[in-house]
C-alpha cells in the first residue's frame, strides 16, 4: 500500500495537502530571501568582517557592497520576465535557487571587496528570480478564499527569516574571528536544500499549462488542487475560467515591444498598461516607504542616529524583527477581511506619523545643548519599534500579492516580474544612499519617509481597485470593463465582498458545467449515443 502510494503523483497527496507544501516550497523561497536581506545587516557591523575587507570609516563603499544585491536582484527580476513564462514557474524557481547557492558560495569564501560584490550581485540574480516567480506560482494555485492569506503567510516567512539573521548575527557577534560572519552567510543553505527536496515534484501552475496548450494536466492539476473529480462542475467551470480568459488575452494582448512603442492593440481592451503600473507602483511603495533604510541598517541607524553602543543596537535590532513578525501575522485575519486597499491605507498613516515623530526626536537628540538627549533617543527607539508594527501588517504583504491579482493572465509573469524590478531599483537607491544620508543630514534624511508615507493615502484612494475576495478572472472581468484611472467612485471596485453580480456569473457557468457534466455521464450510460451533441 504504502509503495502504491508514493507512485502516485505528488506522493498521492490533493486538495489542502497538497496546497500546504506549494506554500512551504513558495514560503520556504520567501524566508530565504528575508534571511539573505536582513543578515548582511548584522555583518557589515562585525569588526572581523570589516577588518578583512579593509572597510573601517568608508560608509559609501560599506554602501555600495550592500547595495549591489539589490542590482543583482534587479537584473533576476527582468530576467524572470522572460524565463519565467518560458520554463514554467517551477524550474524557474530551482534555476533561481541553483544561482544563489553560487552566489552564496563566493561570498562565504570572500577574502576581498571584488569578490564579495561579485557575489552578491550572482546572490541578488537569483533571488531577483525567485522573487518574481514564487508569489505568482503560490497564486496561481491557490483558491480565492486561500490566495490572500497564502501569499502573506509567505512574507511572514520572509520576516520570520529576516528575524533569524538579526538574532543569529547577534549571537555570532560573540564569537571571535571569520566564524562571526561567515557562519550566518552559510546558513542560508539550509532553506536552498528544503527548496530542491520540495519544488521538484509539486504540480506546475494550471494556468500556465493551459497557457502552453498543456490543457489535460491542467485540468488534472486544477481538480488535485480541490480534491475533486476532474469532471466535477466547479473542477470545469474553472478550467473554463481559465481557457476564456486566455482566449481573450490572445486576441487583445500585446507584446512588450508594441507596448514600449505607446500601442495598446484594440482600443487596450485590457487595460495592461495600467495594471502593470498598478502592481509595479504597489511595489514601489513599499520601498519608498523607507523599510530598507532600517532593515539593512538598524544596527547602523540606532547607532549613528541614535547614539547607542552596537551591543545594544545589535540587540535592539534582533527585539525589533520579533515584534515585526508578530505584527505581520495581524495581517492574515484581516487582509481579506480588511481589505488591501483600507489595510495599506491606514497602514501608510500610522508609517508617517512614526517616521514625523521619529524625525522631530531626532532633532531634538542632535541638538547638542539638549538637556533630555537621553530620554529623546529612547522615544525614536521606540517609535522605530511602532513603524514595524505598521508595515508589517500593511505594506510588507501586500505589495507582492497586488501585481499578482492586478495583472491579467498573460502579463502576469511579466507583471509580477516588472513589479520585483520596480521593487530591486528602489531598493537599491535607498540602500546605496541611506549610510550616506545618515552622515550627512543626520535627522533630516527622516524627512524623506514621512512625506513619502503620507502621499500613499491619495494615490491608494484613488487609483487602486479593491482585489480582496475575487477570482484572477473577476480582475480580467473588471479592468475590460472599466477604462477610467479613477476607482473611488465605483462601488464594484472598492467594496471588500466580492461584487454579486461576479457570484451570479459564476454560479450560472457552473450550473452550466454541472449540465455538461450530467449530458457527458448520461453518454457514457447509454453506451455512446449521440444524443449527447444535441444536448450540449
Amino acid at each position: 500500500m504504502a509503495k502504491g502510494r508514493f507512485s502516485q503523483p505528488y506522493f498521492g497527496l490533493k486538495g489542502g495537502w497538497l496546497t500546504f507544501w506549494v506554500t512551504v516550497a513558495c514560503a520556504t523561497d520567501m524566508t530565504l530571501f528575508g534571511y539573505d536581506q536582513g543578515v548582511f545587516g548584522g555583518v557589515i557591523v562585525t569588526k572581523d568582517f570589516l577588518d578583512v575587507l579593509h572597510l573601517h570609516d568608508n560608509a559609501s563603499l560599506v554602501g555600495t557592497v550592500t547595495a549591489v544585491y539589490d542590482i543583482g536582484c534587479l537584473i533576476g527580476a527582468i530576467a524572470a520576465m522572460y524565463v519565467g513564462e518560458k520554463w514554467g514557474r517551477k524550474k524557474t524557481i530551482l534555476g533561481g535557487t541553483t544561482i544563489m547557492a553560487i552566489g552564496a558560495i563566493l561570498q562565504i569564501a570572500a577574502y576581498g571587496v571584488p569578490q564579495m560584490i561579485v557575489g552578491r550581485v550572482v546572490a541578488g540574480i537569483g533571488n531577483g528570480i525567485n522573487t518574481a516567480t514564487a508569489p505568482v506560482w503560490q497564486g496561481e494555485t491557490s483558491q480565492i478564499k486561500w490566495r490572500g492569506k497564502l501569499v502573506i503567510i509567505e512574507m511572514i516567512l520572509n520576516i520570520a527569516g529576516f528575524s533569524l539573521s538579526n538574532w543569529m548575527t547577534f549571537g555570532f557577534s560573540f564569537v571571535p574571528g571569520p566564524a562571526s560572519w561567515r557562519f550566518p552567510l552559510a546558513f542560508q543553505f539550509i532553506f536552498i536544500f528544503i527548496i530542491y527536496a520540495t519544488v521538484p515534484w509539486l504540480p506546475e501552475s494550471p494556468r500556465w499549462l493551459i497557457s502552453h496548450d498543456d490543457t489535460d494536466n491542467a485540468q488534472q492539476i486544477i481538480a488535485d488542487l480541490e480534491d475533486k473529480d476532474v469532471n466535477d462542475p466547479s473542477v470545469i467551470a474553472a478550467y473554463t475560467e481559465i481557457i476564456t480568459a486566455i482566449q481573450y488575452e490572445r486576441d487583445h494582448g500585446v507584446s512588450w515591444g508594441d507596448l514600449l512603442r505607446g500601442k495598446t492593440g484594440d482600443q487596450g481592451g485590457t487595460c495592461m498598461m495600467r495594471r502593470l503600473l498598478l502592481g509595479a507602483g504597489a511595489q514601489a511603495m513599499q520601498q519608498l516607504a523607507g523599510i530598507n533604510v532600517t532593515s539593512y541598517y538598524l544596527p547602523t541607524v540606532l547607532i549613528e542616529s541614535v547614539k547607542l553602543s552596537e551591543m545594544l543596537a545589535r540587540l535592539l535590532a534582533a527585539c525589533n524583527s520579533v515584534s515585526y513578525l508578530i505584527a505581520a501575522t495581524l495581517a492574515i485575519p484581516k487582509i481579506d477581511g480588511w481589505g488591501r486597499r483600507k489595510l495599506m491605507m491606514w497602514c501608510a498613516l500610522g508609517q508617517g506619523v512614526c517616521y514625523l515623530l521619529i524625525t522631530v526626536l531626532l532633532r531634538f537628540n542632535e541638538k547638542p545643548d539638549f538637556p533630555n538627549q537621553s530620554q529623546v533617543a529612547s522615544a525614536a527607539v521606540a517609535f522605530f519599534f511602532c513603524y514595524y508594527l505598521f508595515f508589517g501588517c500593511g505594506f510588507q504583504g501586500t505589495p507582492w500579492l497586488l501585481p499578482v491579482e492586478l495583472n491579467s493572465l498573460s502579463m502576469r509573469t511579466k507583471g509580477a516580474a516588472l513589479g520585483t524590478a520596480t521593487n530591486w531599483a528602489i531598493n537599491f537607491v535607498v540602500v546605496e544612499i541611506t549610510p550616506i544620508g545618515i552622515q550627512k543630514l543626520g535627522w533630516r534624511f527622516y524627512i524623506i519617509w514621512t512625506v513619502f508615507n503620507f502621499s500613499f493615502i491619495p494615490v491608494l484612494y484613488f487609483f487602486y481597485p479593491e482585489t480582496a475576495n475575487r477570482a484572477l478572472e473577476d480582475i480580467d472581468l473588471f479592468f475590460r470593463e472599466n477604462h477610467g484611472v479613477f476607482v473611488h467612485t465605483n462601488p464594484e471596485a472598492v467594496s471588500v465582498a466580492r461584487p454579486t453580480r461576479y457570484i451570479e456569473m459564476e454560479n450560472a457557468l457552473t450550473t452550466q458545467s454541472a449540465s455538461i457534466s450530467k449530458a457527458k455521464q448520461e453518454l457514457t450510460n447509454d453506451g455512446g449515443h449521440t444524443e449527447y451533441h444535441e444536448t450540449v
